[in-house]
């Protein structure tokens, strides 16, 4: 990774507040500033009707075309690491709600680390709904673990919210739901941010505070840019310091 890429995810990763009043609050995922808290929650059950579900992702926060390639490029606990997040014309079919496919691979020192299909689908009040994800890690070419795997309707599961329509500063949503297993969270902790990247300035920035219910060892800040969707985040992931940013989009004609 050359200088420039490491110098903009450093500036993308402490998230820059605009003027006083902008009702974004900065917070840290380093020290002893702002740790993950037990969060109790009421019993979860949203109703899935598919017929007010689509594929089509237009989301402004998380807008999913096919044929777009969404490039990244980061660190693991100091080791440079690449992703790539392909949004395909597949539809995957769950609890009856025809879910987009998007694949995601990343690669460290040349190696592929970790392979995820994940699946998504968009409600008619354009909230975009995490249906599930099937991930495996890799080392020296062979899978090591399939934890995380998950699919809503099974074993218990159903889907989460990834990125609401209207974020509102404060407001926190189950991202995936199978008891025991997979139970991320997000609050809504900045909606007016600004912040540089790779590819440029970002203004209007949703920032969420994801957190695991089951394991205080997740605990991170993602961004989310208006026209644009996921532009990097940077926090603890599985007990590793993690930071990655948006370096290039490619679409296909």
């Amino acid at each position: 990774m050359n200088r420039r890429h490491i110098l903009a995810l450093a500036a993308l990763a402490a998230i820059i507040p605009l003027a006083s009043g902008s009702g974004f609050a900065q917070t840290t995922t380093t020290g002893a500033t702002s740790r993950p808290v037990k969060i109790d929650l009421p019993p979860y059950n949203p109703v899935i009707d598919p017929t007010k579900f689509s594929a089509k992702i237009t989301n402004k926060y998380y807008p999913l075309t096919p044929g777009t390639v969404f490039i990244y490029e980061g660190t693991r606990d100091g080791v440079a690491r690449r992703a790539e997040h392909t949004v395909t014309s597949e539809t995957r079919n769950i609890m009856g709600v025809d879910c987009i496919v998007v694949r995601d691979v990343a690669v460290s020192n040349s190696e592929i680390v970790e392979k995820t299909v994940d699946w998504y689908a968009q409600d008619s009040d354009g909230n975009v709904w995490y249906f599930g994800e099937d991930t495996a890690e890799y080392k020296n070419g062979k899978v090591t673990s399939t934890h995380g795997t998950w699919m809503a309707g099974v074993d218990g599961a159903l889907p989460g919210i990834i990125m609401q329509a209207s974020p509102k500063l404060g407001e926190g949503y189950r991202q995936e739901y199978r008891p025991g297993v997979a139970e991320d969270y997000a609050k809504v902790v900045g909606i007016n941010a600004t912040t540089e990247g790779p590819m440029g300035k970002y203004e209007n920035v949703v920032v969420t505070e994801d957190t695991d219910l089951l394991d205080v060892n997740k605990f991170e800040h993602k961004s989310f840019a208006p026209g644009v969707g996921f532009i990097g985040s940077s926090g603890l992931v599985n007990g590793h310091q993690e930071e990655i940013g948006l370096v290039k989009i490619l679409k296909s004609n």
